[in-house]
């Protein structure tokens, strides 16, 4: 099989390398990010869409809600993206959260939004600085801080509310608790790959998407993995002596998950002390109860809908309702990358005819079953709005 050849999104943009909006208003970090965006979609067709969807952002409760006793607004989130992905995918999060009278706050984390190779050099560190800095930003405005996060915006979630004592909750999405082995090794690269300029990368592919990367860089990885590793090293020390994670933690996960093992994400919320807690599985078998887990902290979802050709959910499906004009059932993208390049049949069927694909997580099973396309959308997203709004009528 070929490599792809790498081209000028495969190099560092310049323009997003560190966290450096410390000092500004929130309002202010998120104009200086749309002026970054621009800059690096210089051109584009669609230039104020993108900026759009990889922008950070913020919204205000709409009127009615109960004001804060101490700051301005009761309670408020901080939202926070996956790796290689961008705000776009915390937006009907937000809607939901405003709904339901919080203060929004979404960050742009550093390496993201405009252009894959400002993977290459990015460290986890400087993710948390603005996890951080989105955090105190709300915490100056609401007497509740909440936190959310996707994948790894999950991990860096909680991550900081181990830091952090002005964190009330946390609401975790396909969070990254524990990837594979592999990616702790991902920066031997450095040793050849001055030579051999697509050592760096994991995948080399089209980038299709607009508000997501799909080439993704071994640093990537290494930094996932490094911060998992101190994110481990952090709750053993808290286990230990006695403490835990006792905030109320609401979860929502695929057990089929390819991209991170899920096995932590149990472990994780059966360590989880406050009674509230809860974990929505996703699970192509819903009779069969992890061991472990209390059943008061768990509600199992059936993501099986052979109706629609869904064989089971995903790590990229949680947050996306079905009517997302992007991602959703008549989105405008399908997610085939799984095909490329080593079976470009498939991948230009599977982009084609999309309505003639499976869909579900990228499994063995699921592959023999015919053309799939990855699961970018969650059909019962309603339900597990109705979820979290239980879990929030008791914080």
């Amino acid at each position: 099989m070929t490599t792809p050849p790498l081209e000028a999104r495969h190099q560092p943009s310049g323009l997003n390398r560190e966290f450096n909006g410390s000092r500004l208003s929130f309002a202010d970090y998120v104009a200086r990010n749309r002026d970054m965006l621009r800059k690096a979609h210089a051109g584009a067709a669609e230039l104020e869409k993108i900026v759009d969807g990889n922008a950070p952002f913020e919204l205000l409760p709409p009127a009615g809600f109960p004001a804060g006793q101490q700051k301005t607004y009761r309670r408020g989130v901080l939202l926070t993206h996956g790796l290689s992905d961008s705000p776009y995918f915390m937006r009907h999060l937000a809607a939901f959260f405003q709904q339901n009278g919080f203060r929004v706050m979404a960050v742009l984390l550093p390496g993201h939004g405009t252009q894959p190779g400002d993977l290459l050099e990015v460290r986890w560190q400087e993710w948390a600085k603005t996890v951080a800095y989105g955090a105190y930003k709300l915490a100056e405005e609401v007497d509740e801080v909440y936190l959310a996060g996707y994948s790894t915006g999950a991990t860096l979630s909680v991550y900081h509310s181990l830091r952090d004592r002005q964190v009330r909750g946390l609401f975790l999405f396909s969070p990254a608790f524990q990837i594979t082995q592999w990616a702790a090794l991902a920066n031997w690269h450095k040793l050849y790959s001055w030579l051999i300029p697509s050592a760096k990368w994991v995948d080399i592919m089209p980038d299709r998407d607009i508000y997501k990367y799909e080439s993704f860089t071994k640093n990537a990885a290494a930094q996932s993995y490094a911060l998992n590793r101190e994110l481990g090293v952090q709750l053993q020390k808290g286990h230990s002596q006695g403490r835990g994670l006792d905030i109320p933690v609401f979860i929502a996960a695929s057990a089929d998950d390819k991209t991170v093992k899920i096995t932590a994400t149990l472990e994780f919320i059966a360590r989880t002390r406050h009674p509230f807690s809860k974990l929505v599985l996703y699970t192509t078998e819903p009779e069969k109860f992890p061991p472990g887990i209390p059943a008061e902290k768990l509600e199992l979802v059936n993501s099986a809908v052979p109706e629609q050709r869904i064989l089971s959910s995903a790590h990229t499906a949680i947050v996306m309702p079905p009517e997302d004009k992007h991602y959703g059932v008549a989105g405008e993208y399908s997610n085939c990358v799984h095909y490329y390049p080593g079976d470009m049949e498939k991948y230009t069927a599977c982009i084609k005819h999309p309505e003639q694909d499976f869909q579900g997580e990228v499994t063995e099973e699921n592959l023999a079953a015919g053309i799939l396309r990855r699961l970018m959308y969650n059909p019962k997203f309603a339900a597990l709005k109705v979820s979290m709004q239980r879990f929030i009528d008791k914080l």
